[in-house]
Protein backbone atom coordinates (compact mmCIF):
# COMPACT_ATOMS: atom_id res chain seq x y z
CA UNK A 1 0.00 0.00 0.00
CA UNK A 2 1.11 3.53 -0.68
CA UNK A 3 0.25 6.62 1.30
CA UNK A 4 -1.31 9.09 -1.07
CA UNK A 5 -1.82 12.77 -0.32
CA UNK A 6 -4.86 14.46 -1.77
CA UNK A 7 -4.47 18.23 -1.93
CA UNK A 8 -7.59 20.26 -2.60
CA UNK A 9 -8.64 23.89 -2.48
CA UNK A 10 -11.86 24.93 -0.75
CA UNK A 11 -13.84 27.00 -3.25
CA UNK A 12 -14.20 30.68 -2.31
CA UNK A 13 -12.01 30.56 0.82
CA UNK A 14 -8.55 30.40 -0.76
CA UNK A 15 -7.60 27.82 1.89
CA UNK A 16 -5.78 24.65 0.92
CA UNK A 17 -6.30 21.38 2.78
CA UNK A 18 -4.40 18.12 2.60
CA UNK A 19 -5.95 14.73 3.30
CA UNK A 20 -3.86 11.57 3.54
CA UNK A 21 -5.25 8.14 2.96
CA UNK A 22 -3.80 4.70 2.36
CA UNK A 23 -4.81 3.57 -1.10
CA UNK A 24 -2.83 2.09 -3.94
CA UNK A 25 -2.54 4.54 -6.81
CA UNK A 26 -3.60 1.92 -9.32
CA UNK A 27 -6.27 -0.76 -9.05
CA UNK A 28 -4.98 -4.29 -9.46
CA UNK A 29 -7.13 -7.35 -8.90
CA UNK A 30 -5.89 -10.92 -8.68
CA UNK A 31 -8.16 -13.94 -8.49
CA UNK A 32 -7.53 -17.64 -7.99
CA UNK A 33 -8.82 -19.93 -10.69
CA UNK A 34 -8.44 -23.25 -12.43
CA UNK A 35 -8.04 -24.02 -16.11
CA UNK A 36 -8.54 -27.36 -17.74
CA UNK A 37 -8.94 -29.00 -21.10
CA UNK A 38 -12.16 -30.77 -21.86
CA UNK A 39 -12.18 -34.35 -23.07
CA UNK A 40 -11.00 -37.71 -21.81
CA UNK A 41 -7.55 -36.54 -20.65
CA UNK A 42 -8.71 -33.76 -18.39
CA UNK A 43 -5.74 -32.03 -16.74
CA UNK A 44 -6.40 -29.23 -14.28
CA UNK A 45 -4.00 -26.40 -13.42
CA UNK A 46 -4.52 -23.99 -10.51
CA UNK A 47 -3.58 -20.45 -11.50
CA UNK A 48 -3.59 -16.92 -10.07
CA UNK A 49 -4.94 -14.51 -12.69
CA UNK A 50 -4.42 -10.78 -12.95
CA UNK A 51 -7.88 -9.47 -13.87
CA UNK A 52 -7.43 -7.22 -16.91
CA UNK A 53 -10.69 -5.79 -18.24
CA UNK A 54 -8.66 -4.03 -20.95
CA UNK A 55 -7.54 -7.38 -22.37
CA UNK A 56 -10.05 -9.00 -24.71
CA UNK A 57 -8.89 -12.60 -24.22
CA UNK A 58 -7.49 -14.54 -21.30
CA UNK A 59 -3.75 -15.23 -21.55
CA UNK A 60 -2.13 -18.44 -20.34
CA UNK A 61 1.66 -18.60 -19.87
CA UNK A 62 3.44 -21.21 -21.95
CA UNK A 63 4.06 -23.53 -18.98
CA UNK A 64 0.31 -23.67 -18.27
CA UNK A 65 -1.00 -24.29 -21.78
CA UNK A 66 1.69 -26.88 -22.47
CA UNK A 67 0.75 -28.73 -19.25
CA UNK A 68 -2.86 -28.76 -20.45
CA UNK A 69 -1.80 -29.97 -23.90
CA UNK A 70 -3.55 -27.11 -25.71
CA UNK A 71 -2.93 -26.59 -29.42
CA UNK A 72 -3.38 -23.35 -31.33
CA UNK A 73 -6.51 -23.22 -33.49
CA UNK A 74 -5.80 -19.88 -35.18
CA UNK A 75 -3.31 -17.01 -35.15
CA UNK A 76 -4.49 -13.57 -34.05
CA UNK A 77 -2.63 -10.25 -34.11
CA UNK A 78 -2.71 -8.24 -30.88
CA UNK A 79 -1.58 -4.68 -30.15
CA UNK A 80 0.31 -4.12 -26.91
CA UNK A 81 -0.06 -0.98 -24.77
CA UNK A 82 3.08 0.53 -26.37
CA UNK A 83 1.63 0.03 -29.87
CA UNK A 84 3.74 -3.03 -30.74
CA UNK A 85 1.89 -5.67 -32.77
CA UNK A 86 2.42 -9.33 -31.88
CA UNK A 87 0.92 -12.53 -33.26
CA UNK A 88 -0.15 -15.34 -30.94
CA UNK A 89 -1.95 -18.66 -31.23
CA UNK A 90 -5.46 -18.83 -29.75
CA UNK A 91 -7.12 -21.96 -28.40
CA UNK A 92 -10.01 -22.83 -26.04
CA UNK A 93 -10.19 -24.29 -22.57
CA UNK A 94 -12.45 -24.37 -19.54
CA UNK A 95 -11.87 -21.62 -16.98
CA UNK A 96 -13.21 -21.76 -13.43
CA UNK A 97 -13.27 -18.67 -11.20
CA UNK A 98 -15.40 -17.88 -8.13
CA UNK A 99 -17.20 -21.23 -8.45
CA UNK A 100 -18.29 -20.53 -12.04
CA UNK A 101 -16.96 -22.38 -15.06
CA UNK A 102 -17.17 -21.80 -18.80
CA UNK A 103 -15.34 -22.51 -22.02
CA UNK A 104 -13.41 -19.49 -23.26
CA UNK A 105 -10.90 -18.55 -25.93
CA UNK A 106 -7.37 -18.24 -24.52
CA UNK A 107 -4.18 -16.76 -25.92
CA UNK A 108 -1.29 -19.21 -25.85
CA UNK A 109 1.24 -16.93 -24.23
CA UNK A 110 5.01 -17.05 -24.10
CA UNK A 111 7.18 -18.18 -21.18
CA UNK A 112 7.29 -14.67 -19.67
CA UNK A 113 3.62 -13.75 -20.20
CA UNK A 114 1.53 -13.17 -17.08
CA UNK A 115 -1.73 -15.08 -16.65
CA UNK A 116 -4.46 -12.54 -17.47
CA UNK A 117 -8.20 -12.98 -17.07
CA UNK A 118 -9.71 -11.02 -19.97
CA UNK A 119 -13.08 -9.43 -20.66
CA UNK A 120 -14.48 -12.23 -22.84
CA UNK A 121 -13.90 -14.82 -20.12
CA UNK A 122 -15.31 -12.52 -17.42
CA UNK A 123 -18.48 -11.96 -19.43
CA UNK A 124 -18.78 -15.65 -20.29
CA UNK A 125 -18.55 -16.43 -16.57
CA UNK A 126 -21.17 -13.76 -15.82
CA UNK A 127 -18.75 -11.72 -13.71
CA UNK A 128 -17.84 -8.04 -13.63
CA UNK A 129 -15.28 -5.96 -11.72
CA UNK A 130 -16.52 -3.37 -9.26
CA UNK A 131 -14.31 -0.36 -10.14
CA UNK A 132 -14.37 1.00 -6.56
CA UNK A 133 -13.63 -2.14 -4.56
CA UNK A 134 -11.87 -4.05 -7.38
CA UNK A 135 -13.77 -7.22 -6.44
CA UNK A 136 -15.48 -9.61 -8.83
CA UNK A 137 -19.28 -9.50 -8.68
CA UNK A 138 -22.02 -11.46 -10.44
CA UNK A 139 -23.24 -9.58 -13.48
CA UNK A 140 -26.91 -9.07 -14.25
CA UNK A 141 -27.43 -10.89 -17.55
CA UNK A 142 -30.03 -9.70 -20.03
CA UNK A 143 -31.32 -11.62 -23.02
CA UNK A 144 -33.41 -8.93 -24.71
CA UNK A 145 -36.22 -6.49 -24.14
CA UNK A 146 -36.83 -3.00 -22.89
CA UNK A 147 -34.55 -1.85 -20.09
CA UNK A 148 -36.21 0.17 -17.29
CA UNK A 149 -34.68 3.54 -16.37
CA UNK A 150 -33.63 2.41 -12.87
CA UNK A 151 -31.75 -0.61 -14.22
CA UNK A 152 -28.17 -1.28 -13.11
CA UNK A 153 -25.76 -4.02 -14.36
CA UNK A 154 -24.91 -4.97 -10.75
CA UNK A 155 -27.14 -7.49 -9.00
CA UNK A 156 -29.15 -6.02 -6.15
CA UNK A 157 -28.81 -7.73 -2.74
CA UNK A 158 -31.72 -10.04 -1.94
Amino acid sequence: MFQTALVYRIVGSGATRTACYDRPTMGVTHVAGRVYRTGRRRRTVAIRFLVDTGAVYTVLPESVWRTLGLKGERVVEFTLADGTAIRRQVSECRVQVEGRGATSPVVLGGPDDAPLLGAVTLETLGLMVNPLTRELLPMRLILAGVIPRDWSPALQPS
